[in-house]
């Protein structure tokens, strides 16, 4: 049987293609002679009670230049699909919301989709770790200024970070002495209407943020440690990181122990976590990455593993 398998993603052009994590799913789909479809959000819609998707028919090459060519469009039914991957990045926006109304539909006619449409919404990439408390550090969530300001006293030290966004972007560390503590606090809070995260600050981030990719609530046995860039308090990739792999420690395999049934549970197939020092920090559901620096690090083949995992929900 020939897979058909669709992805909704970001502009192709716009990638990275030496770190891409959706990029290395479609080569190894192109791999088994899956037939491929691209996809962007807003080629999706809706007619009669049916999803739909202008889609092209894409092929790839391990490239940093000319990885990509698009075929010719046309227009069908998601439920054409056998498979379709959401990667559209955030930010997780009323359209994003919209979009996945639309896959649900496709879901309900038999299609597969990577991650389920309704975990999507309901696994906010900061809120969900507040379904493993035992997990984190301690963390508040809120648009009162006045209630984060008491939470910072208690600390002394923490973060702020907009729920919704990805990549560090508008994430502050603000200390007690921090001047700037009220118009930090209401540009994030937009003057007490938007939620907000805090978390204590971690120490522990020195050592890095660790990314950990679970298929299928299974673990990949290594984790990707992003670490600050001298003078920066954010240790993503996009803020200006490096990356360094490290084996999985008993702290890390026991947090993923704990988070990987519900994952599983929850039609979660492809998830990234994020682990500083020993606790959970955050749940990426959208479109997790770190699939390219740990296959090259480590000689292993991520993708091929999730796309077993796939094949198997096939049969």
């Amino acid at each position: 049987m020939t897979i058909k398998l669709g992805i909704v993603m970001d502009p192709m052009a716009s990638i990275n293609p030496k770190k891409d994590s959706s990029l290395a799913m479609l080569l190894e789909a192109q791999q088994r002679d899956w037939q491929i479809v691209y996809m962007e959000q807003q080629d999706l819609f809706l007619r009669d009670g049916a999803a739909y998707a202008r889609w092209q028919t894409i092929q790839v090459q391990d490239s940093l230049q000319n990885w990509f060519k698009l075929g010719p469009e046309d227009t069908q039914p998601l439920a054409e699909l056998d498979v379709i991957l959401m990667r559209k990045d955030p930010p997780f926006d009323i359209d994003y919301i919209y979009t996945t109304y639309l896959l649900e539909l496709a879901e309900r006619s038999g299609t597969l989709i990577i991650n389920r449409p309704q975990s999507l919404r309901d696994a906010n990439e900061k809120l969900a770790t507040a379904w493993f408390p035992h997990c984190t550090a301690p963390s508040l969530v809120t648009s009162n200024a006045d209630r984060i300001r008491e939470f910072l006293n208690e600390f002394g030290d923490i973060i702020v970070k907009p729920l919704s966004a990805m990549g560090g972007a508008s994430v502050f560390r603000i200390r007690r002495q921090d001047p700037n503590i009220n118009v930090i606090l209401e540009i994030m809070t937009e003057h007490g209407r938007q939620l907000i995260m805090a978390q204590r600050y971690l120490e522990e981030i020195r050592d890095g943020d660790k990314r950990i990719l679970l298929i299928d609530g299974e673990p990949i046995p290594y984790s990707l440690a992003r670490l600050a860039a001298p003078g920066e308090t954010r240790a993503n990739l996009a803020a200006g990181g490096r990356a360094e792999g490290r084996p999985l420690s008993e702290r890390e395999r026991w947090i993923c122990a704990e988070v990987g049934p519900t994952l599983r549970e929850k039609g979660l197939l492809f998830v990234g976590l994020d682990v500083i020092g020993d606790y959970l920090t955050e749940i990426n559901v959208t479109s997790p990455t770190c699939i390219r620096e740990l296959d090259a690090q480590f000689d292993i083949n991520i993708s091929a593993r999730l796309f077993d995992c796939i094949e198997a929900r096939l049969q």
